[in-house]
């Protein structure tokens, strides 16, 4: 029922059923065998999640926060090798993701906007291919699980740049095929069938591969792809259901 649910609700839709969901959850799923480190809260299993071109994955959805695994390695991330939470940030959050909303929107550090085309919790509407914020308007930009969604990912990403004050980071998570050297998009491609079949998803429109990188760099910013997940514990990784093999990119504008 849950995978039919994915496949089928709007996303807008989705979002607000998610949020109700997320209330009753915690109490059908209490139990202490692993943790969510965004809330620090324990269950005793995690739902599955994944469609299309991807198998299922299991024990990997927090009921929650409704976080997953690159959602709470991002958080543990920002903790341990940021100053996120301690300095002052003016903050866009772009198709902001349901676990950090609240939290982000409530820290004092914190000058946050969310945007997005089309999301609900979103304060901004708009086309990332022409954002409508002012060349070096944020000290930090979050935008994952974006790029993979656009008509042209090498544009946005300009864009991002392009917001980014000098000195300013951002970090821009994709779906990654590490075993592809270079990004695979072609314009043949238009069923939804044949996304899921090539590009794991009916509404992506590209499979980044190991050249995201070069691409970033590209667009004007210095990148650190940072294997944060290997400095970890196994016993952290399996706590937390943390993406093994995820590497995070660190973007930053030069001052």
């Amino acid at each position: 029922m849950f995978h039919f649910l994915l496949r089928t609700i709007p996303r807008p839709i989705l979002i607000k059923l998610s949020l109700i969901f997320s209330k009753i959850a915690p109490y059908l799923y209490y139990g202490t065998r692993y943790e969510d480190p965004i809330s620090g809260k324990t269950y005793r299993k995690f739902l599955p999640y994944g469609y299309g071109g991807r198998a299922k994955r299991k024990n990997v959805l927090c009921p929650g926060s409704l976080s997953l695994e690159r959602h709470r390695l991002l958080w543990l991330y920002l903790k341990n090798k940021t100053n996120f939470f301690t300095a002052p940030h003016k903050m866009l959050h772009i198709a902001p993701e349901q676990c950090f909303y609240k939290l982000f929107k409530g820290m004092k550090n914190l000058d946050y906007t969310t945007g997005d085309y089309n999301s609900p919790i979103a304060d901004v509407h708009f086309d990332l291919h022409h954002a409508p914020f002012a060349d070096n308007s944020f000290d930090v930009i979050f935008c994952n699980h974006v790029l993979e969604h656009v008509q042209d990912a090498k544009q946005c990403m300009r864009e991002l740049y392009r917001m980014t004050k000098p000195g300013g980071w951002g970090i821009f998570q994709v779906p990654l095929d590490t075993t592809r050297a270079t990004t695979f998009e072609d314009s043949n491609i238009t069923s939804e069938e044949d996304r899921e079949k090539h590009y794991w998803q009916k509404d992506h429109l590209r499979l980044f591969g190991l050249d995201y990188k070069d691409q970033l760099e590209a667009a004007g910013f210095s990148v650190k792809v940072d294997d944060f997940v290997n400095t970890l514990s196994p016993e952290e990784v399996d706590r937390y259901r943390l993406p093994a093999g995820e590497m995070i990119y660190f973007c930053s504008k030069k001052a």
